[in-house]
Formats: structure tokens, sequence, C-alpha cells
């Protein structure tokens, strides 16, 4: 492979306006090929795109897309330079696949990596180099491998810099320079929002299954069980049934533990008689 220089990079950048990390990759795959690079650059959309990214972008629409089950949905705001643009099927096209590309990406927070404040990147910072692989390493390669790891997290929170999901080999970043292209006007994704169906609600955990067997329980009582009525019913514990014969008076637990008792005392009155 050629050795890719910085002139010729930056010629290859004078000539097609794109940006510097697009004129050096497009070199690495033509071999140097400044031609060749240029052709590149226009197939992927991004040769004439960065021309017109300075270019004011206030009209657009704002998209959005459900996923599947209704549970995550997501709004976006895509800019363009006119309605007659705004109007047209690619551009729609476009945002739709932008929306449909956030709903995948639930890591992403921001457009751009410069838009992160510098208080998260401060703390990612913070985090890389407290990790524990690093403690031994002198200071400045611990810097060094830190600052590729935060490069590297700022990536995952940037929607811009995401591997685009019908084409892992563009990000969508490259998406949008390929419409522009195409359309010939400015296109900017200016913000969005994600929505997940209970996101930030507590939710309560239930046992469905003991809940059930618990009401089951309740309406079939077990047999060590009385319902209210037959416990009513049901003799007080150490009470007895009187029986009273005359001037004599019998408990039913002494009748039936002393019948024959009973019996001979009854055929000794009638024999007196």
């Amino acid at each position: 492979m050629a050795e890719i220089s910085a002139k010729l990079v930056k010629d290859l950048r004078d000539k097609t306006g794109a940006g510097m990390m697009d004129c050096k990759k497009a070199l690495k795959e033509n071999d140097g090929d400044i031609e060749k690079s240029i052709e590149w650059l226009r197939q992927k959309g991004i040769a004439s795109a960065s021309k017109k990214e300075g270019r004011v972008a206030a009209e657009g629409i704002i998209g959005q897309y459900i996923h599947t089950g209704d549970r995550i949905g997501v709004l976006v705001e895509v800019n363009c330079e006119t309605d007659f643009v705004a109007r047209r099927d690619e551009f729609k096209a476009l945002v739709r696949d932008i929306a449909m590309q956030i709903a995948a990406c639930p890591n992403v927070e921001y457009v751009k990596s410069d838009e992160i404040p510098a208080d998260i990147i401060a703390k990612e910072k913070s985090i890389e180099m407290g990790r524990d692989d690093l403690a031994n390493k002198p200071e400045a390669m611990r810097e060094k491998i830190a600052e590729g790891r935060i490069q590297k997290r700022l990536k995952e929170l940037s929607l811009m810099d995401q591997p685009y999901i019908k084409d892992q080999n563009i990000s969508v970043e490259e998406l949008v320079k390929q419409t522009i292209s195409q359309l010939g006007e400015n296109i900017q994704v200016r913000r969005f929002v994600r929505f997940v169906l209970g996101e930030g609600i507590e939710k309560q955990e239930v046992d469905f299954a003991a809940e059930v067997a618990a009401q089951a329980g309740r309406n079939n009582p077990t047999p060590d069980e009385e319902s209210p009525a037959e416990a009513e019913a049901k003799p007080e514990s150490g009470v007895s049934a009187v029986i009273r014969v005359g001037n004599v008076t019998v408990s039913v637990e002494e009748a039936e533990a002393k019948p024959e008792s009973s019996a001979s005392g009854t055929a000794k009155k009638k024999k007196k008689k």
C-alpha cells in the first residue's frame, strides 16, 4: 500500500471539499491514487457534501418510528434548506431510517460527539484512569490508553458515529452525506428523543403463582380449618350434654362411661318397690 502523506490528503481535500478523515480513507482504499479517490468519494456521496455543511438548514420534518410491539418510540428532527427537499421521498426515507437507527441504539444520547458536555468527558476519563489494568503502567502510557478508550466510549454515545443498521460498512454520518450529495442541500440531524414504555417508573414485582395459590387456599379451606358457621354450631370444648330423669341428673359422658352401673341402680329401685 502506498504511503499516504499529509500533502496528498490536503490535495484531495482541496479538490473535493471532503473531510480530512474521509480523504485519508479514500486514498487508502485506492492506494494513493487521487483520481480514483475522487471517484470513490463521489460514489459515497461525500465529495460535494462537505461544501454544503456550512449552509443554513431551517426547513425539514419531524419524523417518528414506533417499534414492533409499541414499546419503543422515537421522534427526530432533521433539517434541510428548502421545503421542496423536505417533501421529497428520498428525504423522508432518510428521516425514517435515522429514527429507526435511534430506536436500535439504546446507548446513543447525542447527535454528534462534539455535543457531549465536558463534565461527561471528564467523568469518563476519571473512570478509565482508575481502572486496575492501568495501575502499574507509566503515566504517559496510561494517558494514551485512557484517551483511546474515552474516544471509543464517546462514539458509542454519538448517533452520527454509529454503523448504519442497513449497511454496516458506512456510518450514519456517511449516510447523511450521501443524501446531501443526492439532493444537493445541506441536511442536519438537529435533535431526537427516545421513549421506552415504563422507563423511569418503579415497578412492583408480583409473584403471580403465589397469589393464585393464596386465592385458591381462601376459596378451599383445608380439613383443619372451619368456616364461621361450623365453629358457631359446634359445642364449646369441655361442655357435655345433660339428661334429667326425675330427680336424677346424669351427663352424657357419665352415662356412656357407666352404663352397667346405671342399669343395676334402676333394677334395685324396682325391687324395693
